[in-house]
């Protein structure tokens, strides 16, 4: 009797369930920065758009917030890497709501709202901190050290809490750096339009891989 394969259909629609969120589970740390951020004011993000009726329709501010503050946390820092998550890997996916920005904007978003953008993840971290959360992905929070000042003298809190400020807020400083540095050697790498992943202009539609394919298959056999 013949082996019995799983369905194997590549092209076939809908293989998706109706929510990506079914794809990851419930206390999943997107869904926390994602919650965050929606409660957070972000009237500085979307003042610059306002009053310009030309301007072609940007991504929400919200959504690049969760992609970008999701992808530092986690460790990812390359523009690049991060448009090719948001293609590849579910959290990015759920965070966007199959939005796709290309590196290129997610570094320039990072640029024109660099300070704004620095307050708001320290507010994340504070809140995941104040939430009793050990680590925020990569980051650790030092929750236990500044509840355990609190419970003994309320100097020593607010003496130790001005100090985490300034250890989270130079860290957040470092990861946009560290992001910064990434790119810059990426685009005098890969030129600053490029992603440095595309396959070569004559494979990149099914039609002519197809052809190469079937052209290569063909010389393989007649030798």
């Amino acid at each position: 009797m013949g082996t019995s394969f799983r369905l194997y259909s590549p092209v076939q629609e809908l293989l998706l369930p109706p929510s990506l969120n079914e794809w990851l589970a419930e206390g999943h740390l997107a869904y926390f920065i994602s919650d965050v951020v929606d409660e957070l004011g972000l009237g500085s993000f979307y003042a610059r758009y306002e009053g310009n009726g030309r301007r072609k329709s940007p991504f929400d501010s919200r959504m690049m917030l969760k992609v970008l503050i999701y992808a530092y946390a986690t460790g990812t820092f390359s523009s690049r890497k991060i448009a090719r998550k948001l293609e590849e890997d579910v959290a990015f996916r759920v965070l966007a709501a199959d939005n796709f920005p290309r590196h290129r904007t997610l570094c320039d978003f990072r640029k024109q709202h660099l300070s704004a953008f620095r307050e708001v993840f320290v507010q994340v971290i504070q809140i995941a901190r104040e939430a009793e959360l050990i680590s925020l992905g990569t980051l650790v929070i030092d929750s236990a050290k500044v509840n355990a000042n609190a419970s003994k003298h309320k100097a020593m809190s607010y003496k130790r809490m001005q100090e985490e400020e300034v250890r989270l807020s130079k860290e957040v400083d470092e990861l946009c750096g560290q992001a910064r540095a990434v790119d810059e050697a990426e685009d005098e790498q890969f030129g600053s339009a490029q992603r440095g992943d595309e396959l070569p202009e004559e494979l990149q539609h099914r039609e002519s891989r197809l052809s190469k394919s079937q052209a290569g298959s063909g010389a393989g056999a007649s030798r």
